[in-house]
């Protein structure tokens, strides 16, 4: 994934913890980001996405392993991704997180190998897949056509967050079965615990948070206005 580097690019990094307890390589491409030309390609609404599942009764979830390392930099743009440590200085050689344009350019790749399923059977939002049928043969002759696609293209999963033959699913902050789609509970509990707010920053948070279930509340806009 990474070499090392005699780039006079050089971010700096820093180690986040995670849950698990091991640590996340994290680097900050602000700097580079400033420099980038954006690409414009949209990600789709989350809205849109969930209304494709109507009729649906069983489900499968496909996460793909750090999905962004899965892409290959352009050779003459791998010298700006170095990052510098303590130990010496690195480049990658596949999309590094934290760049400002890796969703787009993922979110792009996945949509065009999976083209020929979205709104079939396939929904597909960055890196993580769910897979949606009717019946269960239906289900087995679908979940057969994406891992194929992600053999032929070389994709890997990461099977510990994988679920198959599911009838309820988890997926994008929605809890999804042959009934419809409901709000993750996890989600609701986070709104009820959240503090009040005290400064605009925070307000914004939570009304980013609360906003991303606006379908679900009535007249969200009136109640959110200031």
């Amino acid at each position: 994934f990474i070499r090392p580097s005699v780039s006079p690019w050089r971010a700096p990094v820093l180690l986040v913890k995670k849950k698990d307890g091991s640590f996340r390589l994290c680097v900050d491409y602000r700097q580079l980001n400033k420099f980038t030309i954006k690409n414009k390609y949209p990600l789709p609404r989350i809205d849109d996405l969930m209304d494709q599942l109507r009729g649906a009764t069983v489900f499968s979830k496909i996460d793909l392993r750090s999905g962004y390392h899965q892409i290959k930099v352009k050779a003459e743009d791998i010298q700006k991704t170095a990052f510098r440590t303590r130990y010496g200085h690195y480049e990658y050689q596949v999309m590094p997180f934290g760049v400002t344009n890796a969703p787009a350019v993922f979110m792009d790749y996945m949509n065009r190998i999976f083209r020929p399923y979205l709104d079939h059977f396939v929904v597909v939002f960055i890196d993580d897949i769910l897979i949606y049928s009717q019946t269960h043969e239906e289900h087995e002759e679908h979940l057969q056509t994406v891992l194929q696609v992600l053999k032929d293209k070389q994709l890997y999963a990461k099977l510990s967050k994988c679920e198959f033959w599911l009838e309820e699913v988890k997926f994008l902050g929605h809890v999804i079965s042959k009934d419809g789609v409901s709000v993750d509970p996890s989600k609701v509990e986070a709104v009820l615990l959240w503090e009040p707010p005290k400064t605009v920053t925070i307000i914004r948070s939570f009304l980013g948070l609360a906003g991303y279930y606006r379908r679900f509340i009535e007249e969200f806009s009136k109640i959110a206005m200031p």
